[in-house]
């Protein structure tokens, strides 16, 4: 249109830095940071992310060059989240799960300069060092980052450590902001084998607009204080780091993850928000009255990473917690929909309402659009809460791509959408609800099974701490669903019972045949690794047509 420009006047490329900097303003004297007796105000934290960006000029790192971290929740993390992209780089935040040889794997791939280590995974990170060096691989730099006022016993430092760094920066820097706004500010990996590991780049644009998109979804206000709950290596912290800093928020950093430090820090520091997998949810519902403390106001508490139990959420907001249910994946950015409740779900039963609020709900903000599509013919299927179909993306905040791997980008992307891999339906009002990974889902006699379902009911038995549900390989029906259930302290059931409880509440054929008591195997981020009790059900072989386990 004839007399409109584009010029620095009225286009900046989107960065969450430009957060940081505003906070340092509006914010300059509130607390950003606490992790036990140690506090940060928000100018403290942008002289100590400038300060930071600075040393890693010095020490080599330039634009496009990638910067890796283990570490829990720590206040290193949040200023290693604004330090690396304020000198151009690419911070790749590894699972503190990891061992050595996956550690090594990753720092190869990404061509990662320099590594930051938590002393308490300072092992896992020189092993993985060992690894590079005896294949010839170039060896990282690696910083320690020992726990505040520890100093090691000899009084020697075996590597440069993390406030020696920040010291030799200086406040001066000039920060380095993108030339274009889709430029890479992280890499994310995927839980994955060694053999391919898929690196999920993020952009500055997208981290901006999912950091904005998360604080609305979670209905956070100015200056809300945030219990590190979630991992902030996962997703970058749902972008939850960058987007507590928009707001000016504070960051209560929790190592360890307890039911006692949960409940702790709420009645502490007066918390407002918090989120995590539903593994915390469990956590905090099974806690011992003892551990338990009333909750001293709102306390807003969004899940994902796993589909949630309609049951669980009930027991949470009979807790007193506001729920708030999302869905995503690594490839967007985190937190991708948002189950947005609707007024006229008041009139419904407490039940019902847990229900509603435990489906994956419509697109966030952020992305434009999601629908449930044939993952062979492509096309969008009717939303009428029944057809299951592959869960699909396309957005502002869908990943960049794979770092090194377009064949599985442009697999990824196929007919212009970001293919989830979870199988869903979609329901007349709009919402999706997942109903298994493509993976996970069990056929039997030629009849789908869904574990959530199946998972969902197993739940709501009084006994029951936690569930997953597997294919079991059968001569007959092809498979049959294989429960792996953890009980309650204290408490027995038999497999029978359990099994039992299914059939009165679930078609005869999603009932599990076999039940097997267990402690779960779980991610870092609180998934359960189905692929190992998939492994583990395997072995126990076919099942006859009338026999049930006695596990």
């Amino acid at each position: 249109m004839e007399g409109t420009i584009k010029s620095p006047a009225n286009y900046v490329p989107l960065t969450p830095i430009s957060f940081l900097d505003r906070s340092a303003v509006v914010y300059a004297d509130r607390i950003s940071v606490v992790y036990g007796s140690v506090k940060y105000t928000w100018r403290q934290t942008r002289d100590r992310c400038v300060r930071l960006a600075s040393a890693l000029s010095q020490l080599g790192i330039s634009t496009g060059d990638v910067v890796s971290v283990l570490a829990p929740n720590i206040p290193a993390m949040v200023e290693l989240h604004f330090g690396v992209p304020m000198v151009g780089g690419l911070l790749c935040t590894l699972n503190i799960r990891h061992d050595s040889a996956l550690v090594a794997v990753l720092l190869r791939h990404s061509g990662t300069k320099v590594i930051f280590a938590d002393h308490q995974f300072l092992q896992i990170a020189q092993g993985a060092l060992e690894i590079l060096s005896k294949n010839g691989d170039k060896v990282p730099l690696l910083v320690l980052i020992p726990e505040p006022f520890v100093r090691s016993v000899s009084g020697k430092k075996n590597a440069m450590e993390y406030e020696d760094v920040v010291a030799m920066g200086k406040s001066d820097f000039e920060v380095k902001r993108p030339n274009d706004e889709c430029d890479p500010i992280s890499v994310n990996y995927t839980s994955g084998t060694t053999s391919s590991p898929k690196g999920v780049v993020y952009s500055h644009r997208g981290a901006y607009l999912n950091s904005l998109a998360a604080v609305l979804l979670n209905e956070m206000h100015s200056s809300p204080t945030f219990l590190w709950t979630n991992p902030m290596f996962h997703c970058n912290g749902w972008c939850l780091l960058w987007g507590v800093t928009a707001l000016g928020g504070t960051n209560i950093c929790l190592r360890n993850v307890t039911a006692k430090g949960i409940f702790d820090n709420i009645s502490k520091h007066k918390v407002t928000h918090l989120a995590g997998a539903p593994t915390i949810l469990n956590m905090i519902i099974n806690a011992p009255e003892s551990e338990q403390k009333p909750l001293p106001g709102k306390v807003s508490f969004i899940t994902g990473a796993a589909p949630p139990p309609a049951h669980v959420i009930y027991k949470m907001e009979e807790l007193g917690f506001s729920m708030f249910h999302s869905y995503g994946l690594t490839e967007t950015y985190g937190p991708g929909t948002i189950c947005t409740w609707k007024p006229e779900w008041d009139s419904l039963p407490r039940e019902e309402q847990a229900k509603m609020k435990a489906r994956q709900g419509v697109n966030h903000l952020g992305i434009e659009e999601i629908q449930v599509k044939d993952p062979v013919t492509l096309r969008t299927l009717p939303a009428d809460g029944v057809t299951m179909g592959e869960v699909v993306f396309r957005g502002n905040t869908v990943m960049n791509g794979y770092l090194k791997n377009p064949e599985a980008t442009k697999e990824a992307f196929k007919g212009g959408w970001f293919w989830s891999g979870d199988l869903g339906v979609k329901h007349p009002d709009g919402y999706i609800e997942l109903k298994d990974r493509s993976k996970d889902i069990i056929i039997s006699g030629g009849e789908n099974i869904s574990s959530i379902e199946v998972e969902s009911t197993l739940f709501t038995h009084p006994s029951v701490l936690e569930a997953a549900v597997v294919a079991r390989p059968d001569e007959y029906w092809g498979e049959t669903a294989c429960a792996f259930v953890k009980l309650k302290d204290g408490v027995k059931v038999s497999a029978e019972e359990l099994i039992s409880y299914c059939r009165d509440r679930l078609p005869h054929y999603m009932a599990p045949r076999s039940i097997v008591f267990e402690d779960l195997p779980k991610t870092s981020t609180g998934k359960v690794q189905k692929f190992v009790l998939r492994t583990k059900a395997k072995a126990l072989g076919s099942l006859s047509k009338k026999a049930v386990s006695k596990l």
